[in-house]
């Protein structure tokens, strides 16, 4: 991984905590130079000073994937501090999943805001700067839920389609300079659950990640893959879930 990953800046979205703070201390460990972005920026500044006193370099911006202009702060702080962007992972995402009667509207909002929109203001932000450079590569967290839909999901599931549409369509105008790939995890030990405003789905959400859920490196180690590929190998997906999950 080392060889290819090794001076590469890629920038996390969703990086305070589970998947993004795990990819980044990977990355860095193999001598990426990560930029984090989320929105609790005491974790931000936690992993960071983790990361660099360990050997690595990494910078944050606080960063709201809801806000188009957030994302653009984002990759533009990326590309002035470390001087170009090799890799955007849209990692953000909550699934305050609940059944369409009880009319969470607002949580459907959430789901839309951050799984979907967050995802395409990385890409708008994103993707002249890797025309521009002439090189790229996006990585965009689906998940199981994209693959299979199950009662209380319904939106949630459909989100993570469409993360996996855009992203199939966006790997069809990308042309042979840019990347996409799709990582889709299954339960993973993260406060992912923390999201969900419905109690009862909360605490059977809680119980079952206990009893299956495997750990953020999981999903990391798949990321890394991906990324070290050579540049004209593109990983389009990678499943990764728990042997015991359905």
């Amino acid at each position: 991984m080392e060889n290819n990953v090794k001076g590469k800046v890629v920038a996390i979205t969703g990086a305070g905590s589970g998947i993004g703070e795990a990819t980044a201390l990977l990355l860095a460990a193999g001598g990426a130079k990560v930029v984090l972005g989320a929105r609790r920026t005491n974790r931000l500044e936690a992993l960071a000073a983790r990361i660099t006193a360990a050997g690595g370099k990494a910078a944050y911006l606080q960063t709201d994937v809801k806000r188009r202009d957030d994302m653009t702060q984002l990759v533009a702080f990326a590309c002035e501090h470390y001087g170009q962007l090799d890799v955007l992972i849209s990692n953000a995402g909550v699934g305050p999943i609940s059944p369409l009667d009880e009319l969470r509207v607002e949580d459907w909002d959430d789901m839309i805001d951050i799984n979907i929109k967050g995802m395409l203001y990385g890409i708008a932000a994103a993707l002249p700067v890797f025309r521009k450079q002439g090189s790229g590569h996006f990585v965009n967290i689906a998940s199981t839920a994209g693959h299979r839909v199950v009662p209380t999901m319904a939106v949630y599931a459909g989100t993570k389609f469409a993360v996996r549409a855009i992203s199939e369509g966006l790997r069809q105008e990308a042309g042979d300079k840019l990347r996409i790939t799709i990582i889709s995890p299954g339960f993973i030990h993260t406060d992912f659950a923390e999201s969900m405003t419905n109690p009862g789905i909360k605490a059977q959400m809680l119980e079952q990640r206990d009893k299956i859920a495997i750990p953020p490196d999981a999903i990391a180690r798949a990321i890394a893959f991906a990324i070290a590929q050579p540049a004209n190998v593109d990983v389009g997906e990678i499943v990764v879930r728990p042997t015991a999950q359905a």
